[in-house]
């Protein structure tokens, strides 16, 4: 390795506390799921019940896609972190795609607000996006792991309008 060399961990962070901080992170994005769950605990109920698009996918693809999912985003964040760029404007769309994620099966399911739902992923697409552009910044390995993130969401997007406009006088 030259004087170019480039190293992946900021100076300073042991092994024990890179364990620490991915399981921090993989507790965050998990827990922006289980808020969705406990908030709604009959989805596929739900799902079942509602009139979809044709290429609307069964209820049972969503809990492995999104487990996925949150490991990735669990992850992409900790490779931005170990290079001390969790902070300032990207700890802030990262926390906010979070929120915003964990926010969209309790208006959807429980509340039934599917077009303030609709505003919601929207809103989550958005901030996906700058998350991705301000990851690249620091990891590009990170803002990578976002991607099929981005592109699921932006199916749930359109999965949303559709279904929201089947069953807007239901």
């Amino acid at each position: 390795m030259g004087a170019t060399a480039h190293h992946d961990a900021h100076p300073g962070h042991s092994v024990p506390a890179q364990a620490a901080a991915l399981a921090v992170l993989l507790a965050a994005a998990f827990g922006s799921a289980l808020i969705g769950v406990l908030a709604s605990p009959d989805t596929a109920g739900e799902y079942a019940r509602l009139t979809r698009p044709d290429w609307a996918p069964p209820s049972s693809v969503f809990g492995p896609v999104w487990t996925v999912l949150y490991a990735a985003i669990a992850v992409s964040g900790w490779l931005v972190w170990r290079r001390g760029g969790l902070r300032g404007t990207a700890l802030a769309l990262f926390a906010g795609q979070l929120v915003l994620n964990a926010l969209w099966t309790p208006l959807f399911f429980a509340a039934g607000l599917r077009g303030t739902a609709l505003v919601d992923i929207v809103l989550l697409l958005a901030l996906i996006t700058a998350t991705i552009a301000v990851f690249s910044r620091t990891s590009r390995a990170a803002a990578l792991l976002l991607v099929p993130y981005w592109a699921w969401v932006a199916f749930a997007t359109a999965l949303n309008a559709a279904v929201w406009w089947l069953n807007r006088g239901a």
